[in-house]
């Protein structure tokens, strides 16, 4: 079982995840709606995995990625994301992210993604 951050801007895509991955097991402690409230809840509660979407208004998901890894280098974060041949998802990768999930899913697409950050 993660402890799990949400972070969307839309708050049905929290409520959305959150109910598939505590279906899955998991908890949710903790949901954010901003960049900037997911580093600061993320300073707060140190979960074991964040799942951060990648556009965002103020500070993108890409942007709130780099400033979790520069304080955690081994954090667990999967970025959710509306196409996977996105160049933001490469660049998500490349920051440190372990994963992603493409928007819509399925729970099944999302409990397999989250085991698969604590084996990558």
């Amino acid at each position: 079982m993660a402890r799990i951050l949400l972070v969307d801007d839309a708050g049905y895509m929290r409520r959305l995840v959150g109910i598939m991955a505590t279906k899955g097991g998991h908890e949710i402690v903790g949901e954010a709606e901003t960049g900037q409230i997911a580093i600061d809840l993320y300073q707060k509660i140190k979960p074991d995995l964040v799942i951060l979407d990648i556009l965002m208004p103020d500070m993108n998901g890409l942007e709130a990625l780099k400033k979790i890894m520069e304080l955690d280098p081994k954090a667990r974060v999967l970025m959710c994301t509306a196409s996977e041949q996105s160049a933001h998802v490469q660049e998500a990768l490349s920051l440190g992210a372990k994963g992603y999930i493409v928007k819509p899913f399925t729970k099944d697409a999302i409990l397999d993604t989250i085991n698969k950050a604590f084996t990558a």
